[in-house]
């Protein structure tokens, strides 16, 4: 029992612990109207941008979405994901991603 103890109070202060990561950069537009667009940048490599629209289909309203992250995974390696959100589904695209075989 004393060892869960500490464990989770050493887990929990290393959650705590100050991050060296900065913000780089932060752009956003988001009023309600027309759709909403943001993008991101931080110190450690890690990135985002995302711009939604409405868009009509007959009677009903879907949000049309694109955007792309990247980061760097913890065994070196660029990854880099472009996607697409629409009524057809959540579509993404990346190098590190499987593709399924033409049919």
């Amino acid at each position: 029992m004393k060892f869960l103890f500490v464990f989770v109070a050493l887990f929990a202060m290393a959650l705590a612990a100050p991050s060296d990561d900065v913000v780089l950069k932060y752009d956003s537009d988001n009023i309600g109207v027309d759709g909403y667009n943001y993008a991101y940048e931080t110190s450690n490599g890690i990135a985002a941008q995302e711009a939604g629209t409405l868009k009509d289909i007959g009677d009903e309203h879907a949000l049309n979405v694109q955007g792309s992250y990247s980061y760097t995974a913890p065994d070196g390696q660029h990854i880099s994901v472009t996607y697409i959100a629409d009524e057809n589904g959540f579509q993404p695209e990346g190098a590190h991603l499987p593709v399924a075989p033409v049919a």
